[in-house]
């Protein structure tokens, strides 16, 4: 492949370079061309083979033959083809038969060329055989750089056989002429198609090529389509599968097992040295101990694993792809300077060098891009692993903790670990390379300073190294602030949870106001301890700023202080500005970095502390199937926690499979304990429990998930219509069925929020039937049902006769009547099994049962005529199908028009008039609105109204400080390069002393003034921030305090909290960050261009178009980025929100066994959210790409103009905008990431905004305010009222009218949805009038303020809601009462003793829901609230439904004598409380169908009353004794 050379001059050429480039057209010696051009490809063809010749060993599924396959090995052949031509051409000049022997043979070149390129060109051939086997590969990475190396080198050949053509006139050497010629567009062709991909699969990524890969082109459908209209989750790519949670997970669980082994074992070892601490042994053999060695032991490890393991999986995939960066940018930047100053400046050089100075730029830069960009893909990649892999870690933690580390972490809390400090561990890891790039970039700066500047850069490096004890002190003050900051915003989420939780109690009793007070304090602490942290890292960035102009005016003052000789010129003093520049970046991340590492560090100690809690001991249950007992207890004793008084003492129970045991006892007494103990919640102190096959669970709550109702009854089993009917039927839902809009496929929502509590157990109920498990524990299931339907539930399916007749029940209840029905009765008295045996066996015995029946019981012979009134029961009770009159259950369930169905439900037709399956109606199902998501920019007036709230005052001054600092810095770049003209002025003479000392007075001045104007300008806007904080923060919450039910009814939780957690989180340190660095980009860039444009006028031309290109680059991808980040943060809501679920229904969950169905789901709701997040990271990176060449590109022009007008212009201006533009890249890239960065968070001030903004209920205080001691009679009057729930819903209660005395005790009973509920809720207002009026005393209750009304009036509602606080905060949150009246009326709710009991007393801490306490102690506490209200009219609301006869009696005596003097409207679940009323109200479908005495309404044979009191089993002229039926109506 070359001109015909004489053998000598391939030796001689090395000497004669220099005659080659000392010219205006230089060229390289065609030796150099013939070997080492030639050379340099293939060396890295050869390196790069045994990769891929690997391949071709393995056994791999070939991918079928494709045109563009065959292609390139058609062109590889026919370069084959081409070199042996050559060298069969060589041969034949030498040794053919026309070769003239005499004649000098050819160079041995022109032999070893054509082999080589023949061996390489079958090599190539392989190579790509290899690429088709292996499995999903587009192209190959290696010969696309191959063919481009190939093509680059072989253009200088091409340029000099053309010139000597052309010069000459003639062609030396015909046909090696054309033998190149042919290969190199063969050669050119080849590299084409190497960048052409291969296959295409679904994801873009999948299916693009190298060259595609490395500058994102891939993703440029995306950027379009996002640009074109706002993205939705559809438009998704489905993720790769390494970066699907599953696979994640795995392997991160795996690690984290063997780490935990090691180091528990490790620690073991160092227990065992010193033999003090010996109690905890037994701790350890369970898991790890409560001892904080451990956990620290277990943290080092396991974060060490968890890293080296993240970083394993990063590096495995990519070796080494961050070295290269740092160094690169060092280098770069060094020769840069250097090399582009001479060329410029020097005249007498050749024009051409300082071109291709120029180019070389441009390529070294764009290199830097490429590499520098996919580092950050890697790293950020690495990143969202690390995060889900905790996330999916502490969500799988969850599920099997143990009571003990579960009471240590409230729900709260544990969202917390999976948002906040997971999200940390992802910041973390895009900063971990610079623990060792730093440094490295530190010493490789200080390397090339040092041969500038010599020795005095000591002096630099030495105030450097006194900045780093201060960091340290500052680093170590931040990191408490930021503890304490973690533990307040713990605080106020918990407190936050429980509003959301308790809301209708804190509406009930207006308590608002003493709640929001409770969280603005905290809030008020947190943002102390916020304003802290702001002013210490002002300090911080203060001394940074410093730095950088300390240190180079230490040097350089130094350097010209030491000898008069040495002296500032452009070329030194500009390479050593970028030099210090370079080190200004690792210098300004280190303390970053440490505060980064220092947060991670808090979070890491969170996560393991909760990661390496105990778990629940799931040995604590054998499953012995050979025992002949089905569920057996010996000896047990079990404790809630650790170290706790035992709640069950010595319990033996044998239970005989298929049998029913009733279990009964007083409130308290641990009859939901024993079920706890059988589930294996419990703390084993000894004894063990044995259960054969399957459970299934019915808590006394319901637990109802956030799916269809459908789904909430299979639970994850498959669906078998049949077994589905039965069930269904059995559990009495086939009417409500008919009154949801969907059937079975309406969504129910968060906490069952659209059922009503019968409702609820019957679906949990439904749930366990269903499953059709061997033992079913039913904890008190029947208390939320109405009698008849109890009594269905009882016959159909518990009883003898029901669907589980054959399997083992295990039933608590405080329902008498069904007692006689059970096999067995195990009566519990405080903790220890009284006595058991069969109904009438315990009835004789006349012990602790018998009393129990004595003191409720009615004499034999009615409860004997009442069970055969329930044997008779059942022909009536089989619903049939054209619905007969007599079917009581299904009429009853039929006129549910429940109040809960017509206020959540959007679409209802005429309750039971419904055409059975109306398909369009498919409105109605969706309960909870899919989560509004804003689209489009953020509108400009939020940016404002944050300004606002930041204060203007604050914000102009700030940024006029940021603004002087700017000019100061440009200032002293000028001074600079016009103290570099000094080395012309005063060449070959001594510099003056006085020049000297203001060249270096001056400069020091200006870098000092920059350090304060930065300190100011951080601190004002701190202040604001702060401000900001604060101001959205209070209306947020006031504003939620304020809004109606009904909002709270339709709105999951989780979206409420994600305001205060998220979004909150993301206004108080976020929006401030990027809010400065904002400011100081854009100043940057602002001033950079200003610079260029001063040394190189031209330089403005170019600024338009580019600034043109920059502007749609950043709308284009603005538009995509913004509304990835709000679907992450959308998708993101449901992660927390199932969580939430999970950890509320845990017991459940983990007695069906369901663990792993929960663990998918979370894994697929977490991919979900992947799937934006991923293309969010492509993103940026995709921009990044396109900012850096453009930023390259300005680099670029500028150089060149300064060759081109190098005749004109200032050496050190041209040094000082050479130095600004290689800094506009990083500028230019960060703006833009700080803008877009900006509208991202900014969406948090919009959502916040937008819950600040929700319509209010009705004010809480108006100026018409009721006389102090109103109600002073406590009448009410009813004048036609009539209320809907929301305006397009049809009417709830229908013109009552009515007239409720003083003192009056009134009982409300009705079939369920006939209204009662509603009655209450309008006296307080919840649902407003939309006819009519209440009158109380004659006051017209709509005219006042609600608090005026809500706390004149007492209630104690359906469930008894508690928050976590003192026992005393609970009564009385206000402390309005002195501690006696607190004893008192906790005398008279029969609580006095249990909480003297308590160590801490009235202190005693209630935790998240009152979940320490037994339902019916938390509704003795309600009671305590109400009798502490001391208020003239008092509801009750189904209140005894979850207590025992014992408690109920004890509830109903003291509201007889204490609240005899008040108007007591109760609405009743059971006759008896009501029979002794002053008058009972009967309503149906909202209207009032009979209002009288008992008395007179039980002797109307025909009435409704009547009827339900026969049902009841409540026989007329009995009123003047409460009947012992618990009977639930």
């Amino acid at each position: 492949m070359s001109t015909h050379l004489p053998h000598s001059r391939v030796c001689v050429c090395v000497c004669q370079n220099a005659s080659y480039l000392q010219r205006p057209d230089p060229d390289l010696p065609i030796c150099v061309e013939q070997t080492v051009l030639v050379w340099l490809p293939l060396a890295f063809l050869w390196l790069c083979a045994p990769w891929h010749f690997a391949n071709l060993c393995k056994k791999a599924a070939k991918a079928p033959l494709s045109k563009l396959y065959i292609c390139k090995q058609v062109v590889s052949g026919l370069l084959f083809l081409t070199a042996i031509a050559e060298l069969a051409l060589t041969l034949a000049e030498d040794y053919g038969p026309s070769s003239d022997s005499t004649a000098q043979k050819h160079p041995a070149v022109l032999y070893t060329n054509p082999v080589l390129f023949a061996v390489s060109w079958i090599v190539v051939m392989l190579c790509q055989e290899s690429v088709r086997r292996r499995p999903r590969a587009v192209d190959s990475g290696s010969l696309f750089v191959f063919w481009l190396l190939q093509v680059l080198c072989a253009i200088f050949q091409f340029q000099t056989l053309l010139r000597d053509a052309l010069n000459k006139e003639e062609i030396a050497d015909l046909p090696r002429f054309c033998l190149f010629y042919i290969s190199y567009g063969l050669q050119l062709i080849a590299w084409v198609l190497s960048a052409i991909a291969d296959v295409s699969p679904e994801n873009p990524e999948a299916r693009a090529t190298f060259l595609s890969r490395i500058t994102f082109n891939w993703f440029n459908s995306m950027v379009i389509k996002g640009y074109k209209r706002p993205l939705v989750q559809e438009d998704m790519w489905d993720l790769n599968e390494k970066d699907s949670s599953q696979a994640i997970c795995q392997g991160f669980e795996d690690i984290m097992a063997i780490e935990l082994k090691k180091a528990r074992s490790s620690l073991q070892k160092k227990r065992n040295k010193p033999k003090t601490k010996d109690g905890h042994q037994n701790g350890l053999a369970k898991g790890v101990s409560q001892d904080v060695l451990v956990m620290e032991e277990t943290g080092k490890k396991k974060e060490k694993k968890k890293k080296k393991k993240e970083k394993k999986d990063s590096e495995s995939e990519y070796p080494n792809s961050w070295l290269v960066p740092t160094i690169a940018k060092t280098f770069k930047v060094a020769f840069c300077v250097l090399l582009i100053c001479q060329p410029f400046i020097d005249k007498s050089s050749q024009a051409w060098t300082g071109y291709l100075y120029a180019v070389l730029l441009l390529v070294v830069a764009f290199l830097q891009s490429v590499i520098l960009q996919q580092y950050f893909q890697r790293c950020f990649i690495l990143g969202m692993k690390v995060r889900t892999a905790l996330m999916a870690a502490v969500y799988k933690k969850a599920l099997v903790v143990s009571n003990d580390s579960r009471k240590e972490s409230t729900a709260g809390e544990i969202v917390n670990l999976m948002s906040a400090d997971a999200q940390r561990f992802n910041d973390v890891t895009n900063f971990i390379h610079l623990l060792w790039s730093c440094p490295l970039q530190i010493a490789l700066a200080i390397a090339f300073l040092w041969i500038e500047l010599g020795p005095s850069v000591l002096a630099g490096l030495l105030v450097m190294v006194l900045m780093v004890p201060i960091n340290g002190w500052l680093a170590t003050k931040s990191r408490g602030f930021q503890m304490e900051n973690m533990k307040f915003k713990d605080k106020r989420m918990k407190i936050v949870n429980d509003i959301l939780n308790g809301i209708k109690v804190l509406k009930y009793y207006a308590w608002e106001s003493s709640f929001e007070a409770q969280v603005q304090e905290i809030r008020e602490q947190e943002l102390k301890v916020m304003r802290k942290f702001a002013y210490l890292s002002s300090v911080s960035t203060f001394i940074f700023s410093c730095a950088p102009a300390i240190v180079s005016l230490a040097t350089f003052a130094v350097f010209v202080s030491v000898s008069p000789n040495n002296i500032l010129d452009a070329e030194k003093a500009f390479t050593s500005i970028s030099l210090f520049n370079i080190l200004r970046f690792p210098l300004a991340m280190l303390p970053q970095l440490i505060s980064i590492m220092v947060q991670t560090a808090v979070s890491k100690k969170r996560l393991e502390k909760f990661l390496s809690g105990d778990d629940l001991d799931t040995m604590a249950i054998a499953r012995d199937d050979s025992h002949s007992a089905a569920v057996s207890m010996t000896e047990g004793t079990y404790a809630w926690e650790r170290d706790t008084e035992p709640v069950l003492k010595n319990v033996s129970l044998d239970i005989k499979p298929g049998r029913l045991v009733a279990v009964v006892g007083a409130v308290g007494s641990g009859k939901t304990s024993l079920i706890s103990a059988l589930l294996g919640e419990l703390h084993s102190l000894k004894g063990r429990i044995n259960i054969k096959g399957s459970v299934a669970f019915v808590p006394q709550q319901a637990w109802i998930q956030n799916a269809t109702l459908k789904d909430n009854v299979l639970f994850g089993s498959d669906v078998n219509e049949e077994r589905y009917r039965s069930v269904v039927e059995g559990c009495a839902l086939g009417p409500d069925l008919d009154l949801l809009p969907g059937r079975d496929q309406t969504e129910i929502g968060e906490k069952g929020i659209n059922l009503s509590g019968g409702q609820k157990q019957r679906v949990s109920l439904a749930r366990a039937v269903y499953s059709s498990a061997d033992v079913y524990l039913l904890d008190d299931p029947l208390s939320a049902v109405d009698s008849h339907v109890g009594k269905h539930l009882f016959e159909r399916v518990i009883g003898p006769k029901g669907l589980l007749k054959d399997k083992t029940r295990i039933l608590v209840t405080h329902g008498i009547s069904f007692l006689p029905y059970v096999d067995e009765i195990v009566v519990l008295v405080n903790g220890v099994v009284s006595e058991v045996g069969s109904y009438d066996g315990l009835r004789a015995s006349k012990g602790a049962f018998s009393e129990f029946l004595e003191t409720y019981g009615k004499d034999e012979s009615t409860q004997e005529s009442d069970f055969e009134q329930i044997d008779m029961l059942p022909e009536g009770l089989e619903p049939q199908a054209d619905g007969s009159p007599e079917d009581i259950v299904s009429s009853t369930l039929k006129r549910e028009n429940s109040l809960r169905h017509s206020q959540r439900v959007s679409l209802r037709k005429s309750s039971s008039v419904r055409s059975k399956k109306d398909s369009d109606d498919k409105k109605g199902q969706r309960l909870i609105e899919k989560e509004a998501m804003e689209t489009g920019r953020v509108k400009f007036s939020v940016y404002l109204q944050y300004l606002r709230s930041m204060g203007w005052c604050l914000v102009t001054w700030s940024f006029l400080f940021y603004f002087i600092q700017n000019v100061a810095i440009i200032g002293q770049n000028l001074w600079l390069s016009d103290w570099t003209d000094d080395s012309v002025k005063y060449f070959n003479t001594t510099y003056p002393n006085h020049i000297r000392d203001t060249r270096i007075g001056v400069f020091g001045a200006l870098g000092v003034a920059q350090g304060f104007l930065v300190f100011l300008g951080t601190i004002l806007l701190a202040d604001g921030s702060i401000s900001a904080s604060r101001s959205l923060h209070t209306s947020l919450l006031s504003n939620i305090l304020k809004v109606p039910m009904v909002f709270f009814d339709t709105t999951p939780s989780g979206r409420i909290v994600n305001r205060f957690a998220k979004d909150i989180f993301t206004v108080d340190e976020m929006i401030p960050m990027s809010f400065r660095s904002w400011i100081l980009c854009l100043l940057g860039v602002l001033g950079t261009l200003f610079v260029i444009c001063l040394a190189t006028p031209i330089f403005t031309a170019v600024v338009v178009p580019m600034a043109v290109i920059y502007y749609f680059v950043q709308r284009f991808y603005v538009a995509t980025s913004r509304q990835l980040r709000r679907l992450d943060s959308v998708s993101r809501s449901p992660i927390y929100s199932h969580f939430g679920e999970t950890v509320s229904g845990l017991s459940v969950i983990r007695a069906y066994g369901h663990q792993q169905r929960f663990l998918k789901q979370n894994e697929d709701t977490i991919d979900q959210n992947l799937k934006s997040v991923y293309p969010w990271i492509v993103s940026n990176r995709w921009l990044a790409m396109r900012l850096e060449s453009l930023g390259n590109l300005v680099v670029f022009f500028s150089a060149l103009f300064a060759v081109i007008s190098r005749d004109s212009l200032n050496s050190g201006l041209v040094g000082l905008s050479i130095s600004y533009a290689l800094n506009v890249t990083q500028t230019l890239n960060w703006l833009v990431r700080m803008t877009s960065e900006l509208e991202t968070n900014i969406v948090a001030v919009e959502r916040v905004r937008e819950y600040a903004e929700i319509k209010n209920e009705a004010p809480w205080i108006t100026t018409n305010r009721p006389p102090d001691d109103w109600p002073t009679d406590g009448n009410i009057n009813f004048e036609n009222y009539k209320v809907r729930y929301r305006p397009e819903l049809e009417l709830i209660l229908h013109g009552i009218t009515c007239d409720i005395q003083s003192t009056e005790k009134i009982g409300i009973v009705g079939r369920t949805g006939a209204g009662k509920s509603s009655l209450t809720n309008c006296l307080f207002r919840i649902i407003e009038a939309s006819e009519g009026q209440i009158l109380v005393d004659g006051i017209d209750i709509s005219t006042l303020g609600l608090h005026d009304l809500r706390s004149r009036l007492t209630i104690i509602p359906q469930d008894p809601v508690l928050f976590s606080g003192t026992l005393r905060m609970n009564l009385d949150p206000f402390e309005k009462s002195s501690d006696e009246e607190i004893w008192t009326v906790l005398e008279l709710a029969h609580l006095k003793d249990y909480v003297r009991g308590l160590p801490t007393g009235l202190q005693h801490v209630v935790s998240e829901g009152g979940e320490n306490l037994s339902v019916g102690q938390r509704q003795l506490l309600c009671l305590a609230r109400a009798l502490l209200r001391k208020s003239r009219i008092l509801i009750l609301d189904e209140a005894t439904a979850a207590v025992d006869l014992e408690t109920d009696d004890l509830i109903q005596n003291t509201i007889r004598t204490e609240f005899s003097h008040c108007t007591v409207l109760t609405i009743a679940h059971r006759l008896n409380t009501i029979l002794d009323s002053s008058r009972v109200m009967v309503l149906d479908s909202g209207k009032i169908v009979e209002f009288d005495s008992p008395s007179v309404l039980l002797n109307n044979k025909q009435g409704h009353f009547y009827a339900m009191a026969k049902d009841a089993g409540i026989r007329g002229g009995e009123t003047s004794k409460p009947t012992n039926m618990s009977t639930d109506l």
